[in-house]
């Protein structure tokens, strides 16, 4: 399973970003965070969401240290509001690594309905769209490259697709949700860029943290254009020299994509459930997010549906998903790492399951995975 960016034989480099004013503290090493830690959270515009008063989530396997995030909710499948939830920092932001690529699919599938993208276009992949890790073939068409983002998590696809149907399309999809801490404009080159200090355009101005809207696109088109002019191999080597040296986990939360795990689970909900898609696309849509990771880590939970996206990097993990029970309820959930003091995050995966797992029990039904309701 290859959920995050990491590039083989390399510093799994991390996805994610933010432009977090107020970024939530680290837990010191090894420790696990408690329920009583407090993030100052930025003010909101008005119409912005946040995360609804939900109980607790149980406390965390001690295996997970660093700064943590988890939602999960059985939510109204018309309304789409949580019925029953858990949650631990809900409203903090996180890096999201590979868990944002499911927005391009989504951006993606949108132009498909609306007849300006083509699933068969195939396209070049040329130095400059490379990203890291592997690559696909040249001719590989945006079908198949929808698949590579989600199945294998696979960059340079995603950047392609990204690309392709626009940055500000996929912020969009956060957009029209109010989903105010969540960024997704920047392909995973030009996150890497900024963040390896290779792009001129972020380097040089500190407008970048508090853009919105145009400003915003503007800025990430500059900085995109930027990774585009870089060797993969060159970048990845930067970037090695970035983590081994001067790695500051700050970095994360200027640089990448991010969310909160109630945002990130509102969007997710959306997804699944209101996407507004032909009949033929959220078909592919659901097709494709099953291929993604996690549904094997949720059993015995009895599940009929499932879709899902996970990532990891440089001391950060993430996993989202939805599913269905077969009791008929409707579920999401999303988990947030970011700190870790194990840079290579992978191994934590199963304790992440774990939280997310002792957590559903407590709003799941008796005969679907969990205890008696709320």
């Amino acid at each position: 399973m290859r959920p995050g960016p990491a590039a083989p034989g390399a510093h799994p480099a991390a996805a994610s970003s933010a432009q977090i004013p107020a970024t939530p503290a680290l837990s010191p090493a090894g420790a696990a965070p408690t329920p009583a830690e407090s993030v100052a959270e930025t003010p909101l515009p008005p119409g912005c969401l946040s995360a609804p008063p939900a109980p607790p989530a149980p406390p965390p396997p001690p295996a997970l240290n660093g700064q943590l995030g988890l939602y999960v909710a059985v939510i109204d499948p018309q309304t789409l509001q949580p019925l029953r939830a858990r949650a631990f920092l809900p409203n903090s932001e996180f890096p999201l690594a590979s868990t944002y690529k499911q927005a391009v699919l989504w951006a993606l599938l949108k132009q498909v309905d609306a007849g300006t993208v083509d699933l068969g276009e195939k396209f070049s992949v040329t130095r400059e769209a490379q990203s890291l890790g592997d690559y696909p073939y040249d001719g590989t068409t945006a079908r198949q490259l929808a698949e590579r983002m989600i199945q294998h998590s696979d960059n340079t696809a995603t950047d392609l697709l990204h690309r392709k149907v626009g940055l500000q399309n996929v912020q969009q999809v956060a957009d029209d949700l109010k989903l105010c801490r969540t960024r997704l404009i920047l392909p995973t080159k030009a996150w890497w860029t900024a963040q390896a200090g290779l792009s001129p355009t972020f380097a040089g101005t500190h407008l970048w943290s508090a853009a919105t809207g145009e400003k915003r696109l503007q800025l990430a088109e500059l900085i995109d254009a930027d990774a585009r002019k870089l060797r993969a191999d060159y970048l990845q080597s930067r970037l090695n020299t970035y983590f081994d040296e001067r790695y500051n986990p700050t970095d994360d939360l200027k640089v990448h994509n991010f969310s909160t795990p109630y945002e990130l689970s509102t969007l997710v909900a959306h997804e699944f459930l209101r996407p507004g898609l032909s009949p033929a696309s959220q078909n592919l849509q659901r097709k494709l997010m099953a291929l993604g990771f996690g549904k094997s880590a949720l059993i015995p939970i009895p599940i009929a549906e499932w879709g899902g996206k996970g990532g990891n990097g440089w001391k950060i993990l993430t996993f989202s998903g939805y599913f269905k029970t077969k009791g008929g309820e409707h579920v999401v959930y999303a988990f947030m790492l970011h700190g870790s003091n194990q840079t290579y995050t992978m191994p934590l995966t199963r304790y992440a399951f774990q939280w997310i797992r002792s957590s559903l029990q407590q709003i799941l039904a008796v005969g679907d995975g969990g205890k008696a309701p709320d």
